[in-house]
């Protein structure tokens, strides 16, 4: 064990503030295990808009943005097995068909294409996982009621078959994916 993972977080809001309380908590009460923290360039939008990309970058060590598909190099230290594992949550309907379809091209999507193929477990949290309605919280506390597209139930199937790759479904399994890793 590395006691260190990566966090990738994508261009979507859903469940943001829960996500980032999870991580927040987990790392309180862990400080020997680092969570590096990998920002794409849509996330890093997102989470302006919602006002806690300051708290994110706050809250842990290392933060970083991506500057293109490489950069940072995350795929290139997962391939080095410098992390446990590689969570992205959440993620948005976008780069789950990306990586549902092998498709590499954000540093991401290039980062679990990397994982997968070092055998370094990969879990991703879907935003349109679940119901075929979603029910979200804007910024401004607003609910804003999503339909779920067959489409992009049909790109959670393919990942939930895919081999390395686990699919979360609720924010809570992050703590229970947490806890398999540490609490040995």
């Amino acid at each position: 064990m590395k006691n260190k993972f990566a966090w990738g977080v994508t261009g979507s809001g859903d469940e943001i503030k829960e996500i980032l309380e999870v991580m927040y908590s987990f790392s309180q009460q862990y400080p020997n295990v680092e969570i590096r923290v990998f920002i794409s360039k849509s996330a890093e939008q997102v989470l302006q808009w919602y006002r806690i990309l300051d708290q994110v970058k706050n809250s842990f060590k290392k933060v970083r943005v991506e500057s293109n598909s490489n950069n940072p190099f995350l795929a290139g230290e997962l391939q080095s097995s410098k992390y446990d594992f590689l969570i992205v949550a959440p993620t948005t309907s976008n780069s789950t068909a990306k990586i549902a379809m092998g498709i590499g091209d954000t540093m991401i999507t290039n980062a679990v294409n990397m994982a997968v193929k070092a055998k370094i477990p990969v879990y991703v949290f879907p935003c349109e996982v679940g119901e075929k309605n979603k029910v979200t919280t804007l910024p401004n506390g607003e609910k804003l009621e999503l339909i779920i597209r067959k489409l992009d139930t049909r790109h959670i199937k393919s990942l939930e078959k895919d081999q390395g790759i686990s699919v979360i479904h609720r924010v809570e399994e992050i703590k229970q994916i947490l806890s398999k890793h540490y609490d040995k």
